[in-house]
């Protein structure tokens, strides 16, 4: 895969401009050069790369993106969650973890006897 298409997938499509009386405007489509229309196509190649790479409940929720960055985006939260969510989900795992090492120890003898001790 072309370095190009990830680099639309990232930072958006690449839309053609010129300076019209300071003014930055989208080019016409006619007078874009080669290089132009090749980098504009790289939005095109990244969605139907996306696109055909997804199930079909997973193309119905990214169908309405209007761009590769867009599709990438929902894709990302829903398989990752938003960052709380992943936050949320290590402080659980870290939680689970702590109260697993505590239960092995006091599964020992000498977690036992300390169990009984803080008991008493």
């Amino acid at each position: 895969v072309d370095r190009g298409i990830w680099k639309v997938v990232e930072n958006g499509p690449f839309i053609p401009t010129r300076t019209v009386d300071g003014v930055e405007q989208g080019k016409p489509y006619l007078s874009w050069t080669v290089e132009e229309n090749k980098r504009a196509q790289f939005d095109i190649k990244a969605r139907n790369i996306i696109s055909s790479a997804v199930v079909l409940d997973e193309f119905y929720r990214i169908s309405i993106s209007k761009t590769t960055q867009e599709m990438w985006e929902v894709l990302k939260v829903t398989h990752e969650g938003t960052n709380d969510v992943k936050r949320a989900r290590k402080n659980t795992l870290i939680q689970e973890y702590d109260m697993f090492k505590m239960q092995s120890y006091f599964r020992t003898p000498r977690g036992k006897k300390r169990q009984q001790q803080l008991s008493s």
